[in-house]
């Protein structure tokens, strides 16, 4: 079983996202300051109220800044928003973040495992060593044949 951690412990960085109204939803601005620990072109694991979900990051039109345009259930939905439900823009509702406010951007283990929460809220994460890299590849190239 995996250990828990709070958002709060030592080990969990802490990043101020900026969510932004879009003509087609919500997405989250990361600052430049998260560019070396936050991957752009690959699914990364988000966990929204204790549910482990998917995103893609990509990197902003300009500047270091990173982009998150939608958190899915799958890593397929996740890498091609029209065969999912974007679960991101619920979570901003449910969670009473407004246009140009802040949500907070965990990174539980970098490269592997992040977290969103409000700002003021404690979060709890299931927290497991990410697979090994042979491993990670044969789960990827599985997922590409589906």
């Amino acid at each position: 079983m995996a250990d828990r951690i709070a958002s709060d412990h030592p080990s969990v960085q802490t990043f101020r996202a900026t969510c932004t109204e879009t003509a087609t939803g919500v997405t989250l601005e990361l600052p430049a300051e998260a560019a070396d620990i936050v991957p752009t072109d690959d699914v990364v694991r988000i966990v929204l109220d204790e549910t482990e979900q998917f995103a893609a990051v990509e990197r902003a039109l300009t500047g270091d800044e990173r982009v998150v345009r939608g958190i899915y259930e799958t890593p397929d939905a996740a890498r091609d928003p029209s065969t999912g439900r974007d679960r991101l823009a619920a979570w901003v509702d449910d969670h009473d973040v407004r246009a140009g406010g802040s949500a907070l951007f965990d990174v539980v283990e970098p490269d592997f495992l992040y977290g969103l929460r409000e700002p003021g809220a404690t979060a709890y994460y299931d927290a497991y060593e990410p697979p090994a890299s042979s491993l990670q590849d044969i789960a990827s190239s599985l997922e590409d044949d589906q």
